[in-house]
C-alpha cells in the first residue's frame, strides 16, 4: 500500500513536471490538454499532420494514457481520430517500439534498447508519433493490409496510389465531421493547423488548460474502449512479420 502511494505521488509529480514544461516549450505540431483537471493521468492530443507527409492539413485527435508507476511504465498512445496507418491498429491503438515495456522478447524483433525506459518522456514520444507517421515500420505492421499498401506505393515510386487513396477516401468518408470540421476543431481550439514545413517548426503558445476537453468526437473512436482493448491489444502487438509476401523481412 505505501509503495502503491509512493508510485502516485512520483508519477503525479513526474507529469505535472512535464505538462509545465511542454505548456511552456510546446512541441511543434502538437496542443496538449487534460481531458479533466483532476484526473492527472488521461492527456488530450491534438495533432496537425506533418507537411509533406499524407496526413498534410490534417487535425488528428489522440489520448495518452499513464499507467500509475510512470515513468517506469510506458503509457498508452491511441487516436481518436480515424487513421490509415501500418502502425496503427483499428481501433487507434499505435504500435512503436518507445511505448512497449523493456523486456527482453526476441519475438519482437525489438532490442530492449529500443524499447521503453525511464529517461523517455511525452516529448520524446510525440516526436517518435510524427516520426512513425513519415516513416512506418512495415515489418511489424499493426494494419497489415495498410502495410500491403504503403509499400506497393513506396516500391512503384507512388505509381501505385492505393495506400493514398484510402487514406484520401477516410478524409472523404468522414468529411462532415473530420475534414470539414479540422478548421472549425482548430479555431475552436484557438489553433491554426499548420500548412508548410516552416509554419509547422514554430512554437506556438499553448493556452492554459481549461476545465478539462469539450471536444466532440462523432466519428472518432470509441472513448469507452480506451482500457477494454489494452490487454487484447498488447499481446500481439508489432511481432516481426512478413506482411506483403513479396519482400524478405
Amino acid at each position: 500500500m505505501a509503495q502503491h502511494g509512493h508510485h502516485v505521488a512520483s508519477s503525479q509529480k513526474a507529469l505535472m513536471l512535464e505538462m509545465k514544461s511542454l505548456q511552456d516549450e510546446p512541441v511543434e505540431g502538437f496542443k496538449i490538454t487534460l481531458v479533466d483537471e483532476s484526473d492527472l493521468y488521461n492527456w488530450e492530443v491534438a495533432i496537425f499532420g506533418p507537411p509533406n507527409t499524407h496526413y498534410e492539413g490534417g487535425y488528428f485527435k489522440a489520448r495518452i494514457k499513464f499507467p500509475i508507476d510512470y515513468p517506469y511504465s510506458p503509457p498508452a498512445f491511441r487516436f481518436l481520430t480515424k487513421m490509415w496507418h501500418p502502425n496503427i491498429y483499428e481501433n487507434g491503438d499505435v504500435c512503436i517500439s518507445i511505448l512497449h515495456p523493456p523486456v527482453d522478447d526476441p519475438q519482437s524483433g525489438e532490442l530492449p534498447s529500443e524499447r521503453w525506459n525511464p529517461t523517455q518522456n511525452v516529448r520524446t514520444i510525440l516526436l517518435s508519433v510524427i516520426s512513425l507517421l513519415n516513416e512506418p515500420n512495415t515489418f511489424s505492421p499493426a494494419n497489415v493490409d495498410a502495410s500491403v499498401m504503403y509499400r506497393k506505393w513506396r516500391d512503384s515510386k507512388g505509381k501505385d496510389r492505393e495506400y493514398i487513396e484510402i487514406i484520401s477516401l477516410i478524409f472523404i468518408l468522414f468529411s462532415s465531421t473530420q475534414v470539414l470540421a479540422t478548421k472549425a476543431d482548430a479555431e475552436r481550439d484557438g489553433v491554426k493547423v499548420p500548412i508548410t514545413l516552416d509554419e509547422y517548426c514554430v512554437r506556438t503558445q499553448v493556452p492554459p488548460t481549461d476545465d478539462g476537453s469539450n471536444l466532440l468526437y462523432d466519428d472518432y473512436y470509441d472513448d469507452e474502449d480506451l482500457e477494454d482493448d489494452d490487454e487484447d491489444d498488447d499481446e500481439d502487438c508489432c511481432y516481426d512479420e512478413d506482411d506483403s509476401g513479396t519482400e524478405d523481412s
